[in-house]
């Protein structure tokens, strides 16, 4: 009996053994059909793209560098003393496609070589065809991707400003510009307009002016509320409370200690830095909410708080401005865009098509360049 019980025992985990693959086989076929069930219901993100954590530590690595370097802490108190030097302008380009104005910018550096550097962020994706010129050429900054609705346009202004921290203490002015814009005065009224500043305080220690910088902040903007909170309700708590939330060009002009000031900064960044809800897409412009924010927060009191570029917003499409086409280049247009509310003319302008640099060209030296 013994015997009949155990042969019975050894055909039955014979038979498991014999189909266990063809049970596993057949769960596996019935499990496919619940797998597209279940794939609708897991929810997609619900945020827009941020930065990628190894770019995230590579600039603050940089940064670092940038403040040990730099000659002037946040608030105006020296890490050392600044070496006696004419001051220089830093052109700081952000760009995704040709610096088609190139040709165009060299004919306003030329001649003043001493008084300035250029320094380009060029998105590692775009296709960059045209050979640089001799101000541009070597003056590619370590880049990282760039897209918009997202905090990693301020990352790319903040390498801009740590490099040129980092490159010549002489740096004294940090011009934030793009691919599109172009200077709408010599270089000679840019340079005296910038340092010539009327408004500009002594420092209460070291008795030195303290350069501003011209930066657009605004308030009581159309549309704020839904920007503030574009990554999320009470998200910017405490830190950016609303009634100090601010807008501005994503184009401006700062001066030394500001730019310090913004690649020391690490309370406001890591509000601005965290991405925007994919409903908030229409209201995610961080680039320009960040910088104006910061300084209205730090120092309201060294910002003009107007821009020194010019936009034409009357008939903006998708966020963009206007775009100047070679029809509507002229004299007049140029003495226009240099019009101003403001006790300065503009100094730059945007937004304008590639094939506006002949017509451009032919105007530089008997309209553009002649102050």
């Amino acid at each position: 009996m013994k015997a009949l019980w155990r042969n019975m025992e050894q055909d039955r985990e014979r038979a498991v053994i014999s189909w266990s693959p063809f049970m596993i086989s057949l769960v596996l076929l019935m499990s496919i059909p619940m797998v597209f069930v279940l794939i609708p219901r897991i929810p997609p993100p619900k945020t827009l793209p941020g930065i990628p954590n190894i770019d995230e530590t590579d600039d603050l690595a940089l940064f670092r560098r940038a403040t040990l370097a730099s000659d002037e802490g946040g608030e105006g108190d020296g890490l050392r003393r600044r070496p006696a030097s004419v001051p220089k302008i830093a052109f700081l380009f952000l760009t995704n496609s040709d610096l088609t104005f190139a040709p165009l910018w060299e004919r306003f550096f030329h001649g003043h070589e001493r008084l300035f550097n250029v320094y380009v962020h060029a998105d590692p994706a775009s296709r960059l065809l045209l050979p640089p010129t001799q101000s541009f050429r070597g003056r590619f900054i370590p880049a990282k991707s760039t897209q918009r609705a997202s905090p990693t346009l301020i990352s790319a202004a903040r390498r801009l400003l740590a490099a040129a921290l980092i490159d010549d203490p002489a740096n004294a002015f940090f011009a934030v510009l793009s691919q599109h814009c172009i200077p709408i005065h010599s270089f000679r009224f840019t340079y005296r307009a910038l340092l010539a500043d009327p408004g500009a305080r002594p420092s209460l220690t070291s008795g030195r002016r303290r350069r501003r910088s011209y930066i657009e902040i605004l308030s009581g903007e159309p549309g704020l509320q839904d920007r503030y909170v574009a990554r999320g309700e009470d998200v910017m708590m405490p830190e950016v409370p609303f009634d100090k939330f601010r807008v501005g060009s994503q184009f401006f002009v700062l001066a030394r200690r500001h730019a310090v000031m913004v690649v020391r900064d690490r309370r406001l960044w890591k509000k601005f830095k965290m991405p925007c809800l994919k409903s908030m897409v229409d209201s995610c412009y961080p680039e320009e909410h960040y910088f104006p924010t910061l300084l209205e927060m730090r120092d309201p009191e060294g910002c003009t708080r107007y821009t020194l570029t010019r936009v034409n917003w009357t008939d903006s499409v998708g966020g963009h401005p206007h775009t100047y086409r070679p029809p509507e280049i002229s004299g007049n247009m140029i003495k226009n865009l240099r019009t101003s509310n403001s006790t300065y003319s503009y100094l730059f302008a945007r937004k304008f098509s590639p094939d506006c640099l002949d017509p451009l060209i032919k105007l530089a030296d008997s309209v553009i360049f002649r102050d």
